[in-house]
């Protein structure tokens, strides 16, 4: 398995002078990702939970939707020029009666870290729609509870902590608590792993729990996050009009700009609940 971090010497500047020192750097590697021998993306990303990036990428893709839909994962054809096996290949094959993906779903080149959708073969391909319909989702939460997750998540960014260069994505439930954390170089290759930890998990579709992301929220993580069956995603930072715009589409709940107390509700309201209203109903 690839290394997460990475060692390198640096020479820091600072008002008190300059000193070389030790500096920790998120790793990047390709993972090419295959399915039944032939190759359909390649994603830059952080190492480690690769079977689950490669499910949760499938799932947000519309190829699977259990994880009997996969019937194995496995690293192959990809070593360096001393023959060490790079684990920068993985190939799944899909479980019998299930179909291939079609052409819309491969990359024209490959997937950045930080953009999924620019490589996509064709723009009809972009929405896909899912099985899961999350607009059904009865998935409630409090605004109290939402402005304690963004340190709740950065608290288990273990790799975050030491280099300062990954993005996350967490599942949570309507009390707040953080079923899975991953990250992640890329924000979409983070909610991939999330989305296949939970399909890996049996608990796809996702009605009853949220998704969180310590950074923007695009049209893609979106799109990924209602393929699942998500109802409510908030974000750390803005969202897209697009992010929005498929939102509404699909009946969730958009949340942004999380920072503590404060928070902009753009779509689904009705799925973050008034605590005060609450409070005042159990009084009566």
């Amino acid at each position: 398995m690839g290394r997460v971090t990475v060692r390198r010497v640096v020479r820091m500047l600072s008002p008190d002078g300059q000193r070389r020192r030790p500096d920790a750097l998120a790793a990047e590697e390709p993972l090419e990702i295959r399915v039944g021998g032939k190759a359909l993306a390649v994603t830059m990303r952080t190492p480690g939970h690769d079977v689950e990036l490669a499910h949760g990428f499938l799932l947000s893709e519309g190829v699977i939707a259990s994880t009997e839909d996969v019937h194995t994962a496995r690293y192959c054809d990809s070593v360096d020029d001393t023959g060490r096996n790079t684990y920068n290949v993985l190939d799944l094959a899909l479980a019998a009666g299930v179909p291939p993906p079609d052409t819309g779903v491969e990359r024209n080149f490959y997937t950045t870290s930080s953009c999924g959708v620019c490589g996509k073969a064709a723009l009809d391909a972009v929405k896909l729609k899912t099985r899961f319909g999350p607009g059904s989702s009865a998935f409630t939460v409090t605004p109290e509870v939402l402005a304690g997750l963004p340190d709740a998540l950065r608290a288990r960014q273990r790799v975050f902590a030491s280099t300062g260069g990954l993005h996350a994505a967490g599942l949570f439930t309507s009390d707040g608590t953080l079923l899975a954390v991953r990250e992640d170089v890329g924000r979409h290759n983070a909610v991939d792993k999330v989305l296949g930890w939970a399909l890996l998990d049996n608990r796809v579709p996702l009605s009853g729990a949220g998704l969180l992301v310590s950074g923007r929220a695009s049209f893609e993580l979106v799109q990924k996050a209602a393929m699942a069956g998500i109802g409510l995603l908030a974000a750390v930072s803005a969202p897209s009009s697009l992010a929005v715009e498929l939102a509404e589409e699909n009946g969730m709940t958009l949340v942004g700009f999380l920072r503590g107390a404060s928070m902009n509700l753009y779509t689904g309201e009705h799925r973050v609940l008034d605590s005060s209203h609450l409070s005042g109903a159990g009084r009566r």
